[in-house]
């Protein structure tokens, strides 16, 4: 996997993939502007303002123009906002590379935002909101991340709130945008069939104008825990949604790649530790699942489950007693060799397209890591041992790192003595 990295005179970052035989091509721009970049009487900002781009440019006033266009070629397009990065991108056949070009850079760097398109779109996302809300699988991942980290930028949702949306105006957008939409922020990624000179000359073209300057920074996440904690919301359904988990590093800490490992051992797939104990010999759920969620300055581990409402206890005594087991023994170099195989398998699966690869090297950019080819992470993760595994337990797996955010039928009181690793 080849790739090419440019920094543009005005500061902007190019990074082309060229892709000879692939029958597609992506054109990605990631800026880092995300949910912790807000203040907190404009949560959400980061959001809604991706959701504005769409919706006209002085070369393309409506939003139908943009979506006619790029349907008119079959292009597959969207967006998408996190934590610490937005992202705009399309996808199409080769001959339409310069056309998806012209259209995501338009979107990105021209939009125009009426009162009446911010008005329509609050009802939009406060009903995104709403729908979020009544998923519980889904509200009780912001019901964690609050707990873990409270009232800053990092604990709040990345839609914002119905009363911080409906409160946004076009000159937020305008402002948000002077702040953090700078080319010294902005990552441009080419991937797939193209010409690569000639996409290089296109991409500087049409974003030589793009605004420059001192981005704005983002508040550093504190975290102070010293015993576990719990939070539960109740609701009346028949299922408990549950989420545990410890806190962890950032995504250049070189504990990252055993923390990999571990979660593959943890939750890889229907043969994982999880899935094993609490779906084939407890029947205890449908679903439960593992991930492993570095950021630029922290990180989680966390496990998320429902169950019946009547085996709450024992669903949290077995997933406690899953982690503790990293602590106990080491892993057997069966199981090792299994979850980096897993691991391994999946991430080239997950390297099949051109959209898959732009995002592969955008959030490696845009998180500030050094740029890596697929070879170059498989042999970090053949490198992990089961005692570098079992040193990681020991500093997670502890009491002073444990949370567990519950939405469902239950009692706090009947859980929090079970929320513990014990001695």
């Amino acid at each position: 996997m080849q790739y090419n990295k440019t920094i543009l005179p005005n500061g902007l970052r190019l990074i082309t993939i060229p892709m000879k035989e692939s029958p597609t091509v992506t054109m990605l721009v990631m800026v880092e502007a995300g949910s912790k970049y807000e203040i907190k009487d404009k949560s959400g900002i980061s959001h809604f303002l991706e959701h504005m781009c769409f919706k006209g440019t002085d070369k393309r006033p409506r939003s139908i123009d943009i979506s006619r266009e790029l349907d008119g070629i079959g292009a597959h397009y969207n967006a998408f906002t996190g934590e610490e990065y937005t992202g705009y991108y399309a996808k199409s056949h080769p001959d339409y590379v310069e056309k998806i070009i012209d259209v995501v850079s338009d979107l990105y760097l021209n939009p125009i935002f009426r009162d009446e398109e911010v008005e329509r779109e609050k009802g939009v996302i406060v009903e995104e909101i709403n729908m979020y809300n009544d998923l519980p699988q889904r509200h009780v991942g912001e019901k964690f991340m609050t707990l873990l980290y409270g009232d800053q930028p990092a604990g709040w949702g990345i839609a914002g709130t119905a009363d911080t949306v409906t409160k946004m105006t076009k000159e937020d957008f305008a402002e948000y945008r002077r702040t953090h939409y700078l080319s010294s922020a902005s990552t441009v990624i080419v991937a797939g069939n193209f010409n690569e000179e000639a996409i290089k000359n296109k991409i500087e073209g049409v974003f030589a104008a793009m605004p420059s300057g001192e981005k704005a920074s983002k508040l550093v996440v504190q975290e102070s825990q010293t015993s576990p904690a719990i939070v539960v919301e109740k609701r009346d359904i028949d299922q408990v949604h549950m989420i545990i988990g410890v806190r962890t590093f950032g995504v250049n800490d070189k504990r990252t790649p055993v923390l990999r490992v571990l979660n593959a051992v943890l939750g890889g797939g229907m043969s994982g530790r999880l899935f094993q104990r609490m779906r084939e010999e407890l029947g205890i759920c449908y679903y439960v699942h593992s991930s492993n969620n570095p950021f630029t300055d922290h990180g989680f581990l966390d496990i998320s489950a429902g169950v019946d409402k009547n085996r709450v206890q024992e669903a949290v005594g077995a997933i406690i007693a899953e982690m503790k087991k990293f602590v106990i023994e080491k892993v057997s170099e069966a199981e090792l060799q299994k979850a980096k195989d897993f691991l391994v398998g999946n991430m080239y699966l997950g390297l099949e397209s051109s959209d898959s690869i732009a995002e592969w090297f955008a959030h490696q950019e845009i998180m500030h890591r050094p740029l890596r080819t697929a070879e170059e992470v498989t042999a970090e993760i053949r490198k992990v041992t089961a005692e570098d595994i079992q040193n990681v337990a020991h500093e997670i797996f502890k009491d002073e790192g444990l949370n567990m955010a519950v939405v469902g039928k239950a009692e706090e009181g009947e859980i929090t003595s079970l929320l513990t690793f014990g001695k």
